[in-house]
């Protein structure tokens, strides 16, 4: 089985809404910041994270 890659949400995310918007399989805003799924991003979703990360305004999402 193939290893996926992971993301996570650093602390100067400003809670915009575009990786959930983009991505909403792997990223989530459950208050006044977005998160990243704590899981290997599904095969189907990796070209929608990738997508997420690239729009950031702010560069808060990175690879784990």
């Amino acid at each position: 089985m193939p290893s996926y890659m992971k993301y996570y949400v650093n602390d100067t995310c400003i809670g915009c809404g575009l990786c959930a918007s983009t991505c909403p399989e792997v990223f989530s805003i459950p208050n006044d910041v977005a998160v990243a799924i704590d899981a290997d991003v599904p095969e189907s979703s990796l070209d929608a994270a990738a997508q997420a990360q690239e729009g950031c305004p702010v560069g808060a999402i990175e690879q784990r």
